[in-house]
C-alpha cells in the first residue's frame, strides 16, 4: 500500500497525449515540473506535471465571487463542488510492482520475477480514477539512483520536498553531454559541480579547456564577489594546471604545474584552414597551404614565417639594365618556383602574421607539453589548460583544436591496440569545451576535431562536455549526439528548441525550461537521466565539499588530505 501523499485522481488522457488528473488538494501545493506517481493495478506510472488548469462545472461559478457573499464554510464547500483544478501529466516511465506483498498472488508473481523489475517506457494507461500522488524519496531513488551507492552523484534536489536527485556518473561519461544556460545562470558553477563529482569518483580523466581561467585555481565570483574554490585546491596532485606559453602565470600570481608551448612542426595545414573565418582567409588558401606542405613537409610553418617580402636589384644579362626581382628567400620567389599565385601566397603570409607573433608558438619548445598532457590524462590525472592572457578566439580555436587532434590520435591508437592485441583498456576521457558554439557552429563543425569526437569517438573512450549559453548556434548534428543535457534558464526560443531537440515530449517541457528560476534551478534531460526533471541544483560551497570529500563527516581531516595527495 502506497504511503505517498495523494493529490488527485486520473480523469482522462492517452499515450499520445498527457494524462489528465483532477486535483484534490490546494493548487498552491503542486508546481509545474512536480514528479508524481500513479498507482493502477500491478503498475506504478511515473510522470511530470506540465500544466495546471483552472476549471468550473459552470462558467457562472467562476465569474461570481461567492466567497464575498456567502459564509466561508459554505463558500469553501461550493468551491470544492463547482470549481476545480486539473493537472496535465507527461507520462515518462512505468514499473511493474506486482500484486500486494504478502498475498498468494504476490508469491507466484515473485517466483516469475526473480530480479526486481526495472522502469520501462510507458506502454499502457492507468485506469480512470487511479490515485495520483507526489513522489517520495524512495521513488526518486528508484528512478534516479540511490545517493548512497557509489557512482551516483547528487546534482540537486526536487523543488517541492527537497529529495536528492542523482546522475549516474558511469552512464554520464559514456556519451557526450552539455551544460547550457543564459549568461549569469551559473553554468560555470554547475560545471564545477559535475567535474568535482567525476574527479572524486574517478570515473574518467578530464581535460578542461579553460578559456577564462576559472576552473584550476581559486577565483572570486563576478556577481557576489565571494571566493570560489578551484579544483586544484581541493584535488591537489590529481589536477595539473597547464599554462599556455613559457613563463605563463594564471591571474598574475599563481604558477601552473607546467607550461604548454606549441612547436611549429606540430601545426598542420588543417589547423590553419579551421581558422578561415577568424583570419578571413580566401578560397585559395587550401591550395597555397598544400603547396607549402609539399615543399617543406612538417617544417612548413617555420619556413613560411621566415620568408621575407623583399626585392633585390639585378642586372639583366641581355640589356645590362638593372631590374628588381623577388629576394631568393621571399614569399614571391617561393611562389614562382612552385607554381603558386604570388598574390595569394603573400596574402596568406600577411594574415598568418597574427599567428607568427604568438609567443607560445616556437620552433623548439623547452619540453613536449602536448605529450606531457596526454601522459597525465592516460595516468588518471586531470588537466586544466588555462589560456592566461591568451583569451582571444583565435588562441582558443587554434590551441584547443590542435591539442584535441593529438589526443584523438593517441586514444584511437590505444583503443585499436586494446581491441586487436589485448593491450590495456584506454581510460575514459572527457574534454570540457567552453564557448562551444565558437568551435561547433555549422560553418566550423565539419573542420574541427570536436565534431568528430561528438559523432564518432565514443567508441574510442573520448566524449565531450560542452558548456554554452547559445545552444542554437551549435550544429544540429552535434546537438543530436549529446546524451545528458543539464540546462539552466534560457530566454531565447531558438536556444530552448535546440536543447530539447531529439527528445520526446519536448513541447510539454518547453514552457518548463523557460520558467526556471534564473539561478540554482536546472532541468535534467536526455539519455543520461531516466526522465526529464527540474531540480534545485546544489550550491558550490563549503557544504558541498564537506559532503563530497568528507563523505558526510565520516572521515577525518587527515584522511581526506592523505587521499588528496598531501
Amino acid at each position: 500500500m502506497t504511503t505517498n501523499q495523494q493529490i488527485g485522481y486520473i480523469i482522462g488522457g492517452g499515450l499520445k497525449e498527457s494524462f489528465s488528473a483532477r486535483l484534490t488538494v490546494d493548487p498552491l501545493d503542486v508546481q509545474e515540473g512536480g514528479f508524481v506517481v500513479i498507482d493502477s493495478g500491478d503498475y506504478r506510472f511515473y510522470g511530470l506535471v506540465t500544466d495546471l488548469q483552472l476549471g468550473a462545472t459552470d462558467p457562472r461559478f467562476a465569474d461570481e465571487q461567492s466567497e464575498t457573499r456567502l459564509p466561508p464554510a459554505l463558500a469553501k464547500a461550493l468551491h470544492g463542488q463547482t470549481l476545480y483544478t486539473n493537472l496535465e501529466i507527461l507520462p515518462a516511465l512505468m514499473l511493474e510492482r506486482g500484486p500486494e506483498p504478502g498475498t498468494p498472488d504476490y508469491k507466484l508473481w515473485r517466483a516469475e520475477h526473480a530480479e526486481d523489475p526495472r522502469p520501462i517506457p510507458v506502454k499502457t494507461v492507468p485506469l480512470h480514477h487511479a490515485p495520483v500522488s507526489l513522489a517520495d524519496q524512495a521513488d526518486i531513488a528508484a528512478i534516479f539512483g540511490d545517493p548512497e551507492k557509489d557512482g551516483n552523484f547528487i546534482i540537486g534536489y526536487t523543488r517541492e520536498q527537497g529529495h536528492p536527485v542523482c546522475i549516474n556518473l558511469e552512464k554520464f561519461v559514456q556519451r557526450s553531454s552539455g551544460v547550457f544556460g543564459a549568461t549569469g545562470t551559473g553554468k560555470s558553477f554547475l560545471t564545477r559541480l559535475v567535474l568535482a563529482g567525476l574527479m572524486h569518483y574517478n570515473k574518467a580523466s578530464v581535460l578542461v579547456l579553460d578559456m577564462h581561467n576559472e576552473y584550476g585555481f581559486d577565483d572570486v565570483a563576478s556577481d557576489s564577489k565571494l571566493p570560489v574554490i578551484g579544483l586544484k585546491t581541493k584535488f591537489g596532485s590529481k589536477v595539473r594546471v597547464v599554462g599556455l606559453g613559457a613563463g605563463a602565470k594564471i591571474r598574475q600570481s599563481q604558477t601552473p604545474d607546467f607550461n604548454l608551448e606549441i612547436a611549429t612542426s606540430e601545426i598542420a595545414a588543417t589547423d590553419i584552414e579551421m581558422l578561415s573565418r577568424e583570419l578571413n582567409l580566401k578560397e585559395t588558401t587550401p591550395t597555397t597551404l598544400n603547396a607549402l606542405y609539399n615543399t617543406f613537409k612538417s617544417d612548413w610553418f617555420a619556413r613560411f614565417k621566415a620568408m621575407n617580402r623583399e626585392e633585390i636589384e639585378v642586372e639583366d644579362e641581355k640589356t645590362g639594365k638593372v631590374k628588381k626581382v623577388p629576394h631568393p628567400e621571399s614569399v614571391a620567389s617561393w611562389a614562382d618556383e612552385n607554381g603558386v599565385n604570388v598574390m595569394a601566397a603573400e596574402a596568406l603570409h600577411d594574415k598568418l602574421r597574427r599567428l607568427f607573433n604568438k609567443p607560445y608558438i616556437v620552433e623548439k619548445p623547452a619540453s613536449d607539453g602536448i605529450s606531457e598532457i596526454i601522459k597525465a590524462l592516460e595516468a588518471g590525472q586531470h588537466v586544466v589548460l588555462s589560456f592566461g592572457d591568451h583569451e582571444s578566439d583565435l588562441d582558443y580555436l587554434l590551441v584547443s583544436n590542435l591539442l584535441t587532434r593529438h589526443i584523438r590520435d593517441a586514444w584511437e591508437k590505444r583503443t585499436n591496440a586494446f581491441r586487436a592485441h589485448g593491450a590495456a583498456e584506454p581510460r575514459q576521457l572527457i574534454i570540457v569545451v567552453e564557448e562551444a558554439h565558437k568551435l561547433l557552429n555549422r560553418e566550423m563543425a565539419a573542420q574541427t576535431t570536436f565534431a568528430t569526437i561528438a559523432r564518432e569517438l565514443r567508441k574510442y573512450y573520448v566524449t565531450l562536455l560542452i558548456v554554452d549559453q547559445r545552444p542554437s548556434q551549435i550544429y544540429d548534428e552535434v546537438m543530436s549526439q549529446l546524451g545528458t543535457r543539464i540546462s539552466g534558464w534560457l530566454g531565447d526560443d531558438d536556444d530552448i528548441q535546440a536543447v530539447l531537440s531529439g527528445l520526446s515530449g519536448r513541447e510539454a517541457i518547453k514552457g518548463m525550461l523557460a520558467r526556471l528560476q534564473p539561478k540554482e534551478e536546472v532541468l535534467l534531460l536526455g539519455w543520461g537521466v531516466p526522465m526529464p526533471l527540474p531540480v534545485k541544483s546544489r550550491r558550490y560551497d563549503d557544504q558541498f565539499w564537506r559532503e563530497l570529500l568528507g563523505n558526510k563527516g565520516k572521515k577525518g581531516e587527515g584522511e581526506i588530505l592523505k587521499e588528496l595527495g598531501f
